[in-house]
């Protein structure tokens, strides 16, 4: 496994919103996180990236073994989402957080499997045999209209509330995460991003990227670059990464120098 984790303020706003990191914990079990803040003044800094942290020191400190079933961390994620969400609701109460609140990306590797939590519009694809694949469902009014059949793809592309999400973290009342599970192959890309760059950038012209010969850091930097070109409207961040070998069963062990083998 291979990854890279870029993150960029974008060509219009004046602050970057957005905060993603990856950590490791105990047995192994790398989790890979990504928030969208919003709100007035640093609120929304705050709120992404005070979730990344609460949520992978969490993770660094559980007490999850090789014999930790997926289904433990599928529960594990439900819970730690809803409880920062309430965190983040407690906070937005204050008179220079309100209205703070963030959008949630997780995908946690366990063995030959991924585990995705997702709250928000933010999103995480899969590229797999020459076919990219949105695994999230955007938590946003658009989506709404778009699967009620009121709105048309391309109508929605356009939509002056595009930006009106219905589910983050933050919300007064509890917030579930989607949780999904799918296995691994050899060669699967996996994809996490803010809207900074689905907003600018078409599935087709994503795909061309991540699939062209450039090295995992490149393709990140293009990425980004090209939703800069082609307007840069709101922070962008990515998350790329590549399982380009045989799938191992077993999870990732530190040597001796406290660096993780990949």
């Amino acid at each position: 496994m291979e990854f890279s984790i870029l993150s960029d303020i974008g060509a219009k706003r004046e602050t970057n919103q957005d905060y993603a990191f990856t950590f490791i914990n105990r047995a192994g079990y790398r989790l890979f996180l990504l928030a969208d803040g919003m709100g007035g003044h640093k609120a929304g800094n705050i709120a992404s990236k005070l979730t990344v942290e609460d949520l992978g020191k969490f993770w660094e400190e559980s007490f999850f073994d090789e014999t930790t079933s997926i289904e433990t961390i599928e529960v594990w994620l439900r819970n730690q989402i809803r409880n920062e969400n309430e965190n983040i609701s407690s906070l937005g109460k204050l008179e220079e957080y309100k209205g703070m609140g963030t959008t949630i990306e997780a995908v946690a590797v366990h063995g030959k499997n991924l585990i995705t939590a997702h709250v928000g519009d933010s999103r995480t694809y899969l590229l797999r045999e020459g076919k990219l694949s949105q695994i999230t469902t955007d938590h946003s009014l658009v989506q709404e209209l778009l699967s009620a059949g009121q709105i048309t793809a391309e109508e929605a592309d356009t939509h002056p509330n595009k930006n009106i999400i219905t589910r983050s973290l933050g919300q007064t009342a509890e917030v579930t995460a989607d949780i999904n599970t799918l296995d691994i192959q050899e060669g699967d890309y996996i994809l996490m991003n803010s809207d900074g760059l689905t907003n600018m950038l078409s599935d087709d012209e994503i795909f061309e990227i991540i699939s062209s010969d450039q090295t995992i850091e490149e393709k990140t930097q293009t990425l980004i670059d090209r939703a800069n070109e082609q307007g840069g409207k709101d922070n962008i961040t990515v998350v790329l990464v590549h399982f380009d070998g045989p799938v191992q069963s077993q999870p990732e062990t530190p040597d001796d120098n406290g660096e993780v083998n990949l």
